[in-house]
């Protein structure tokens, strides 16, 4: 259905939806594609963009988590690890096998991290992706060209996964709809439905037109992220504070900073965490830090502690720390954690946690974008369950997800491959128009008819939704995705049927977004 249709239905008060999920990202479309699967008939409602906050702002790994073999969670890795293995057999175009190096500055370290990496590629088991091994010194460097080499003794390698996260998300909006079920964006919900103490659905209101709709479902889960407690707010029974805020940032860098195809892992910085440095898309992502915050902005900007951690250890572990115009863009995430007492937010595992209210809400928060499929999974068991229906087991862990294609073939570039199935459609489009050929931008590895695409095919509303979640250009080069939007706020408007004064608008809104994108000291 187009957004129009799903508008007029949910305006003509239908019969109710067997799953409303309310929230967009990895956590309610992974719960919304599980119901849908069952055959139940499913709504999802996102009051802005799909994966608008944390799920396009992840560091774009698929992986079990190496830092909680050290906190003794098994069971997290277990399970992180098996989802690793599915995502890449139900999603070959969106999840690819990355190499990973472990730099040694003491003799000491190698058996030690090697042991532990060697134990992480045994309990992937069959699903591994590969072997792990010890480096010397010299393919070390030759692996990581750019490593800090004053002291390295040597190195570990292992295998784990990568993806673009809001393409994924993209992926899986496509595939709800492929299964019956339909999603819109740019419908926040603003209430709940109680009936005879038993919550029935949810008010909303189209942000776009600006209608009111009250919208019934047998069940309602709240999948929102962060804002988990805001939608519990609605709710007539009491609830305890669910939700430890972190925030995550991470620099965008030249591929000069660290050349080749394998990603550098810093196994322990000053705070404890795990530190990244991964090719992507042609740029080097580097992050992430985990500072502990009050604020859930829906754009959460880098504080400046962030900012000097992560300058700092690029300079430890590259030949040089990044001086400010080689920083491409910053972007910042919010990831919702479980609430543990009083342990730090680095302490704090990403299990996932469902709380199912009195009233019948069942609300699910924590997790991790691997494990999206399981959370939806065990949710949608508990939504069935609270609104009595017939028992139906799970058909998501073989399910592929659309776009699916075998091995993507070598002519495609890394951008290609994340469209699958759909690269001849959207190829065909420049045979309509041969300008829609041409790139978006010199600097980006996108073209114009990833534009025109999105609007018709993946319900992208504004110049944001294009440049930051169907490109990922405002996270590849703020610069020359700020350059690039005027063209795509022409295209938009074209394809949407919108007026010059929404052209303006949209544009100046994006550019006052993405102004937070550049790196500021």
């Amino acid at each position: 259905m187009t957004r129009n249709e799903i508008l007029k239905e949910l305006g003509g008060n239908s019969q109710p939806w067997d799953v409303l999920v309310i929230g967009g990202g990895a956590t309610g479309l992974g719960a919304a594609v599980e119901a849908a699967s069952r055959g139940y008939r499913t709504l999802l409602v996102e009051r802005a963009d799909f994966a608008k906050e944390t799920s396009s702002r992840s560091t774009k790994l698929v992986h079990g988590g190496v830092r909680y073999l050290e906190q003794m969670n098994v069971t997290l890795v277990l399970d992180a690890l098996r989802e690793r293995g599915h995502m890449l057999r139900n999603a070959p175009h969106l999840v690819h096998d990355l190499s990973f190096v472990v730099p040694a500055y003491s003799y000491a370290s190698l058996p030690y991290y090697g042991m532990g990496l060697k134990l992480y590629e045994q309990l992937s088991g069959k699903l591994s992706f590969g072997r792990s091994e010890m480096l010397s010194r010299k393919t070390t460097l030759e692996k990581l060209p750019g490593v800090k080499s004053e002291g390295l003794r040597g190195g570990i390698l292992y295998h784990d996964g990568q993806f673009d996260d809001s393409r994924y998300a993209v992926a899986l909006l496509r595939t709800l709809e492929d299964l019956g079920g339909a999603a819109i964006n740019y419908v926040e919900a603003t209430g709940l439905i109680e009936r005879g103490g038993k919550v029935a659905g949810i008010r909303a209101r189209d942000k776009e037109g600006g209608a009111d709709f009250e919208i019934q479902a047998k069940a309602v889960v709240n999948a929102t992220g962060v804002h988990v407690e805001q939608i519990l707010g609605f709710d007539s029974s009491p609830h305890r504070p669910l939700v430890a805020v972190s925030q995550g940032t991470h620099f965008v860098l030249p591929r000069s900073f660290l050349p080749g195809n394998t990603a550098l892992m810093i196994p322990k910085t000053a705070d404890g965490r795990v530190l990244f440095a991964i090719p992507w898309h042609g740029a080097l992502l580097v992050g992430t830090t985990d500072v502990p915050v009050e604020s859930k902005s829906p754009e959460p900007r880098a504080l400046p502690e962030e900012k000097a951690f992560l300058c700092e250890h690029i300079g430890r572990y590259m030949d040089h720390a990044p001086r400010p115009e080689e920083i491409l863009s910053v972007f910042s995430g919010l990831r919702p954690l479980v609430r543990k007492g009083d342990a730090k937010t680095s302490k704090l595992s990403r299990d996932h946690t469902i709380l199912v209210s009195p009233t019948g809400l069942v609300t699910v928060t924590g997790g991790k974008w691997t494990t999206y499929r399981r959370m939806g999974q065990d949710t949608i068991d508990r939504a069935a369950e609270v609104a009595g229906f017939r028992k139906s087991s799970s058909r998501t862990l073989e399910l592929k997800l659309h776009g699916w294609t075998p091995e993507p073939t070598t002519s495609m570039s890394a951008w290609e491959c994340g469209y699958g199935s759909d690269l001849p459609a959207l190829k065909a489009l420049a045979g309509e128009d041969a300008s829609l050929d041409a790139l978006l931008h010199p600097r980006l590895p996108f073209r114009l008819r990833e534009v025109v695409w999105a609007a018709r095919h993946e319900m992208a509303r504004t110049v944001e939704d294009v440049l930051a979640r169907r490109t990922r250009a405002l996270l590849l080069d703020a610069r020359a995705a700020m350059e690039a939007a005027p063209t795509v706020a022409g295209l938009l408007a074209r394809e949407l049927g919108r007026s010059d004064e929404w052209k303006a608008k949209d544009l100046a809104n994006f550019l006052a977004t993405a102004k937070g994108y550049l790196y500021t000291e």
